[in-house]
């Protein structure tokens, strides 16, 4: 039996692992830690908040006296930190906040461990696990090959400079201090409890609302698609076969370009609003409840500043080492996503509302 804290568990990747987990071992016990930012949302835990084996924690991750309180009372022996600001165009905008969470927060979940962990009379089993991302690579060209683990770090946006800045603590601390330690770098990851400010779920919802579908530039920059579960899974193949000290990249070998995505995403709403009449009832300003094409609401927008071209992933070091397979093509996983996304309409009403933040 484990006890796994994991950090950022109200948000968005965090929220599906600690699902997952609670799901995939039954014998472990959870301690969720959030600060319940912007993105942080309980309701995304709602369906577990009362399973004896979790507990939910609001604090901050740069809270160093908490982390280590909490890792000591509840014996807590594997950590897996996903708590991140993660919006490119907010790190744009406002790089403060990511420098804090990402650098800062990362380096104070750090400092626990190794008191906790390390510096005691007696060194204990733990482990370490550390969320990044593909971004911390930079940006590809059409015909270069995808990342691996050993392409050289160009971060173009202050939030991949801040994740890159976090990996390399993550590494600093294994070779210096000794931490077991493993990293992952993933893909776009899609799914449920995705915040709606980005990509797909933005334009899931401006599809239903008649909304305008805001592409930047000509929508053709590559972005390898992941659904969350795939990535969950890629994740636990790591905690529990990994080699300390090691990353394994995590992707979807699901290369779509954006405008692409947002045109498929269109025709799986079409195809909804076909088979469920009760649909054009529900959103009659979405165009597939009059009849017609939601690609109607593509508008293409200034490209945003220091914009990536392509991102994709190489999990070949993650398939053949600890047998990673994604499973979810994309059209099934979108699918998937849309499905949630109708069934749960009281979740991203409170989001747009702002009544998540009061709680269930």
């Amino acid at each position: 039996m484990r006890t796994v804290l994991i950090t950022g568990a109200a948000g968005f990747i965090g929220a599906n692992f600690t699902h997952y987990w609670l799901a995939q071992h039954a014998h472990d016990r959870v301690i969720a830690l959030d600060a319940l930012t912007y993105a942080g949302n309980t309701w995304n835990l709602k369906s577990v908040w009362d399973n004896p084996r979790l507990r939910f924690v609001q604090g901050d991750i740069c809270d160093q006296a908490l982390v280590e309180s909490l890792l000591r009372e509840h014996r807590v022996d594997t950590l897996v930190h996903f708590a991140a600001e993660s919006h490119v165009d907010r790190s744009i905008t406002g790089p403060d906040a990511f420098i804090t969470t990402n650098i800062v927060g990362t380096h104070s979940l750090l400092k626990a461990a190794k008191k906790v962990w390390l510096d005691g009379p007696h060194k204990l089993a733990h482990h370490f696990h550390h969320v990044s991302t593909d971004e911390v690579y930079g940006t590809l060209g059409p015909q270069d090959p995808p990342f691996t683990e050993t392409t050289p770090y160009a971060p173009n946006s202050p939030y991949a400079a801040s994740k890159a800045s976090s990996d390399h603590l993550v590494r600093a601390y294994h070779h210096t201090y000794g931490l077991r330690v493993t990293t992952s770098n993933c893909s776009n990851n899609y799914g449920p409890f995705h915040f709606p400010e980005k990509l797909i779920p933005l334009c899931l919802l401006n599809i239903l609302h008649g909304k305008a579908l805001p592409i930047y530039g000509d929508g053709q920059q590559i972005r390898d698609w992941l659904y969350v579960e795939d990535h969950c899974r890629g994740i636990e193949l790591v905690i529990e076969k990994g080699t300390p000290g090691e990353t394994y990249n995590v992707g979807g070998n699901n290369e779509w370009a954006n405008i692409d995505t947002v045109k498929l995403l269109c025709q799986l709403v079409d195809g909804f609003f076909k088979t469920d009449e009760n649909l054009r009832d529900r959103f009659p300003q979405c165009p597939a409840a009059k009849g017609a094409a939601s690609t109607t609401l593509i508008s293409f927008v200034t490209d945003r500043p220091g914009h990536d071209t392509r991102y994709a992933i190489n999990a070949q070091k993650l398939m053949s080492e600890l047998g990673y397979r994604p499973i979810a093509g994309f059209a099934e996983g979108l699918a998937r996503t849309v499905q949630w996304y109708l069934d749960n309409e009281d979740w991203w009403r409170r989001i747009q509302d702002g009544s998540y933040q009061q709680g269930f």
